[in-house]
């Protein structure tokens, strides 16, 4: 396969993305490349180093529920979202920005009017020889492939590789990781990081430590996302993060990172918004801070970032962003972004927890830098007792400027959030 154009230089390192997922059909009016195109400056004005696009392949029209999710051909682009040569720019267009891009893939299953459903053999089926969906997960719309046929999985492989040389691709956002078996992801990305003219990213949707082992830079918070919502909804312990915070890394090495979120495409559409679940604007904006600074890469998923007040709901074909922006939202995400750009203690630092059952609390450091944030994730004025070690001390107020000596007790107003940094 030939390479076209150049490949990108500037793909961060793991431990520094800051991730933004695009959802062509509602990101624009025009629900297409082009639409996107438009607002990278103000993506990159965000603090984004890494973009994903939701599929950008042909949708099936057999059993169809016009989902992004059902891929009739791995190698094409879908005609509403523009061209070949439109995807080629939109991915020029970020890496002009210094913003990488992934491309997400599908490789559990296909839609039922995909080329390869003629290989039969490419596919499980049930005892009269009909190829089925995927088992107990409910999606009739697709059809599961099958991982025991190596051709399978060569061609599989093949089409991964075609969009890195083809449209400059970074890397991918890899759906439903948990399905296929590891060791095909295994196979994937070893192929995928001999192409040595590029630096790739590879992130799981999936639950698995073992996907670290396979080579992934990025597990998906799931746990994460659903710990959060029961903190918020069922006054369950913020200490449970803490455990989150183990688990989570089990497996992990040389940098490898979960990605926590408070929103995405699926749960926007099935749960609610952040503003929804966690405790409109101020509580919504306590959380992002745990998920940007304690230990996590975080992922903002479009029009979040303008306080989107209603759900984007699947297919996505319905509702588009209303991007008329809410200033003083977009303002404070870019605040909370730009410190964890400049602090390589909030992103590479040792993680030191000081929460209770109601208050995020932690240090993070690294040589010489160190900084403190505490979050007021409840509904209610809470005192927090600061640790001994920490009382006395002396801190920059990173957010509002000036100096701070900490006491033994802070009131924290509802949903409110402090981020220091040592002097």
């Amino acid at each position: 396969m030939p390479q076209y154009g150049t490949p990108f230089s500037g793909v961060p390192d793991r431990r520094d993305v800051t991730l933004y997922q695009v959802n062509m059909r509602a990101f624009s009016s025009e629900g297409n490349f082009k639409g996107v195109l438009a607002r990278l400056d103000s993506i990159k004005a965000l603090g984004i180093n890494v973009i994903y696009l939701m599929p950008i392949y042909p949708v099936g029209k057999l059993k169809s529920t016009n989902s992004p999710y059902c891929i009739q051909d791995y190698k094409g682009v879908n005609s509403e979202f523009g061209t070949l040569e439109d995807l080629q720019a939109l991915i020029a267009g970020a890496h002009k920005r210094n913003i990488a891009v992934l491309l997400d893939w599908v490789a559990n299953h296909t839609s039922f009017d995909n080329p390869w459903t003629q290989n039969k053999s490419w596919y499980l089926q049930d005892s009269l020889g009909n190829i089925i969906s995927p088992p107990h997960t409910g999606w009739n719309d697709v059809a599961q492939l099958n991982f025991k046929n190596a051709d399978m999985r060569l061609a599989m492989i093949n089409a991964m590789k075609y969009w890195i040389l083809t449209a400059n691709a970074d890397g991918f956002r890899c759906d439903y990781a948990d399905g296929p078996p590891i060791d095909f992801w295994k196979q994937a990305l070893d192929t995928l990081k001999n192409i040595k003219s590029h630096k790739l990213l590879m992130m799981a949707e999936g639950r698995k430590s073992e996907l670290y082992a396979a080579g992934f830079d990025f597990n998906f918070g799931f746990h994460f996302f659903d710990k959060l919502k029961r903190i918020y909804s069922r006054n369950l312990s913020v200490l449970s993060i803490d455990t989150l915070n183990v688990s989570d890394y089990k497996g992990t090495q040389n940098g490898q990172q979960i990605i926590r979120y408070l929103t995405n495409h699926d749960v926007n559409s099935s749960d609610g918004t952040p503003l929804q679940l966690f405790g409109g604007e101020k509580g919504s904006m306590a959380a992002f801070v745990v998920v940007a600074y304690m230990k996590s890469v975080p992922m903002i998923y479009n029009g979040q970032e303008v306080g989107t007040p209603y759900r984007l709901v699947f297919p996505f074909t319905s509702k588009d962003i209303d991007w008329t922006p809410k200033p003083e939202i977009t303002a404070e995400y870019k605040k909370v972004l730009a410190f964890r750009s400049r602090s390589s203690a909030i992103r590479r630092g040792e993680l030191t927890s000081y929460s209770n059952n109601d208050i995020c609390a932690f240090t993070k450091t690294q040589k010489d830098e160190k900084v403190l944030v505490i979050s007021n994730l409840r509904n209610a004025q809470i005192d927090y007792n600061v640790p001994a070690d920490l009382v006395n001390s002396k801190w920059i107020d990173v957010m509002k400027g000036g100096v701070v000596d900490l006491s033994n007790k802070i009131t924290l107003p509802p949903y409110t959030y402090l981020v220091y940094k040592n002097k």
